[in-house]
This record gives C-alpha cells, sequence and structure tokens, in this order.
C-alpha cells in the first residue's frame, strides 16, 4: 500500500516508521507543507490508497474535508473536530470516500472500553471519576480518550454524571484511570501507555482495513476485524 500520512509531530513520525516496518510505501507531510490543506488536490490524492491524519483539530477538518470531497480513504487520530462529525460522514457518504476516527487507536484502550462500559453497568450506585494523565505539550484537555471514556460510561449508567481530572507531566505518552467508589470499597480501571507505538500500529492497522472501503466507522466498531 502506499500510504499518505499528514503530521510530522511525534505520532506521525511513529504512524510513518510502523507504516514502513509492515512493509507500505510512505509519504509524509507537514502542516507548513499542506496550509489549508492546499496539497491535497485531486490528483494528489489519487496515488494513495489511505491517508492518515494525525496534526491539529482545524487543520484536521480541512484535511478531511479536501479528502472525502475526492473520494479518499481517511482515518483520522487527530482529535477535538468531532462538532463537525456530521458534516464530515455525510461528505464520506456522498462522496463514496470512507472516514475511520477514534480518540485512541491503541487496541488496549479499545479493551479498557468495553471493560469499562461493563464496569459502569455491573457497579450501580458507584460514584466514577477519571483522572488523566499526558505529556506537557499536549494542546488539549481533557483527552479525546478520557471525554470518550465519560460518554461510555454515562451511557451505560444513566444519571451518572462522571467528572474528569487532566494532568499535564513531562513524556508522558498517556495514562488513564478510572475510579468507581462506594462507601464499602473502590474499583479502579488503568490503562498506561509505555510509548507512542501502540497508537501508531491501530492506527496503521486502521489504513490497511479501510482501503478499498467507503462509508464511515468509528474504530471501536471494528477494531476485532484487524489483521
Amino acid at each position: 500500500m502506499l500510504l499518505l500520512i499528514l503530521g510530522r509531530g511525534k505520532t506521525g513520525s511513529q504512524v510513518a516508521q510502523v507504516a514502513r516496518e509492515r512493509g507500505h510505501s510512505v509519504r509524509v507531510v507537514g502542516e507548513e507543507e499542506n496550509p489549508r490543506a492546499a496539497a491535497l488536490t485531486a490528483p494528489f490524492l489519487a496515488g494513495f490508497d489511505a491517508v492518515i491524519d494525525f496534526t491539529t483539530p482545524e487543520a484536521a477538518v480541512q484535511n478531511m474535508r479536501a479528502c472525502l470531497a475526492n473520494g479518499a480513504r481517511v482515518v483520522v487520530g487527530t482529535t477535538g473536530w468531532y462538532a463537525h462529525l456530521a458534516d464530515m460522514r455525510d461528505l464520506a457518504l456522498r462522496r463514496g470516500g470512507a472516514l475511520l476516527y477514534s480518540s485512541n487507536f491503541s487496541v488496549g484502550v479499545q479493551a479498557l472500553f468495553r471493560v469499562a462500559r461493563e464496569l459502569a453497568l455491573a457497579a450501580p450506585g458507584y460514584r466514577f471519576h477519571i483522572t488523566e494523565t499526558h505529556h506537557a505539550t499536549k494542546k488539549d484537555a481533557p483527552s479525546g480518550t478520557a471525554l470518550s471514556l465519560q460518554r461510555i460510561l454515562e451511557a451505560a449508567s444513566p444519571g451518572l454524571n462522571v467528572e474528569i481530572t487532566s494532568k499535564r507531566e513531562g513524556e508522558v505518552p498517556g495514562t488513564h484511570l478510572i475510579e468507581a467508589r462506594s462507601a464499602n470499597d473502590c474499583i479502579t480501571l488503568a490503562h498506561d501507555a509505555h510509548s507512542r507505538r501502540g497508537f501508531a500500529e491501530g492506527a496503521v492497522r486502521a489504513a490497511e482495513w479501510i482501503a478499498g472501503k467507503s462509508g464511515c466507522w468509528d474504530f471501536q466498531e471494528i477494531f476485532q476485524e484487524l489483521q
């Protein structure tokens, strides 16, 4: 496969490395080379099997709009743009493109999402709290993963109000801790990323899955189909 990676940050660079290790050809385009998605023309995109975006929320929306309007297959690991999700989904469906998005492409985090839902169902009356810790340069807070966990917990237990505490420290790739407390005990679930590689592997495997497809999916829906 020929993959286009949008973003030269730490995660984008790791995605490019993993893609090459898995035998793919890679082209990386930084934000400075692609102002307002100007580089994402139809002739340019036609040569790629899939596009992977790890940029910023503002750039990601412009990149998705350009890619999907030209029927491209796009994997988006950038967070903070979900207010535009309905528009992006509609564009993908109208133009025969494909969009696969997630707040976190780590398969381990996807497992955490499922276990968290089961805990919320199994522990009525418990008070839930999420603590997320990331590197000091992370721009958004709370993290997209923490917000996903909050939505999952609150959907599983109507009336539940889950607070989030965000911490920004050093070079931490990502830690998410869920605490469920009652007067009698405390249950904890945690995911601690050792590096960005888990996110990168999931994103590349997602690009392999989406190639040749049309539609729109949350990674939670399909991650167990990955090869």
